[in-house]
């Protein structure tokens, strides 16, 4: 499995015949600006959305109309991308699992919120946030977090679907902090390997992983912290 991450809470996921982008927010991304957006969306097959947030929902319009690739959201996100044009669209909503070849993706529960201002100054509620939990064929669980703070059914997320890779946001403000999501880490998971996000983009959010990787010194789980655009193998 490859992993890189795309700056915020954007991440290519490479195994199998699978290309999948998550959140791949692009366009207005200041943790996106070295990121080459032809390379991190070449092959995609599968475009995974955790909530409706511009932040996370970003390029997704163009890169599924460019691609062909199939959009995986919940219901209320889903129907809306579809009505403007995204030409494949799969839906879910928290609790549910839907399979692709090489993969299945299950919606579980985010502590956060889901909707979006558009153009024409209407809100628009899209459903609510989730986190992602990928099985593969032939790669390791992975778990993106989506945008939330801790919670205490995390350990069910864990006693269900043992996740061995971890997309954790630590960025504060918006989700939890690097202390906290340390925290959510050592108590509820056993991951093998995590990946920190949702920093170092918007000012107004921490600027380093230092506090989640203080928080996780001296634990078992290897943490890596490397700039966007870095390619994991895993």
């Amino acid at each position: 499995m490859k992993i890189t991450w795309l700056g915020h809470s954007a991440f290519r996921v490479e195994t199998g015949k699978a290309v999948i982008l998550i959140d791949p927010f692009f366009t207005g991304n200041p943790g996106a600006k070295d990121i080459d957006v032809k390379e991190a969306t070449a092959g995609v097959t599968h475009i995974a959305l955790t909530h409706g947030h511009g932040d996370h929902v970003g390029d997704t319009l163009t890169i599924a109309k460019e691609t062909g690739a199939t959009v995986i959201a919940n219901a209320d996100l889903g129907g809306w991308l579809s009505r403007r044009g995204a030409p494949k669209v799969d839906i879910g909503n928290t609790g549910g699992t839907l399979a692709h070849e090489g993969f299945t993706i299950t919606f579980v529960n985010a502590l956060h919120s889901s909707a979006t201002m558009t153009e024409d100054g209407v809100s628009h509620a899209l459903g609510n946030p989730n986190g992602l939990v990928f099985h593969f064929e032939d790669a390791p669980t992975l778990y993106h977090m989506g945008d939330t703070d801790i919670f205490s059914d995390m350990a069910l997320i864990n006693e269900l679907h043992q996740p061995e890779i971890g997309l954790v946001p630590i960025g504060d403000r918006f989700t939890m902090g690097g202390a906290v999501a340390a925290l959510a880490c050592r108590r509820y998971f056993n991951f093998k390997v995590v990946l920190p996000c949702h920093y170092a983009s918007f000012g107004i959010i921490d600027q380093t992983a230092d506090k989640f990787v203080a928080g996780m010194a001296g634990h078992e789980t290897r943490v890596l912290v490397a700039p966007a655009g870095t390619v994991h193998i895993l």
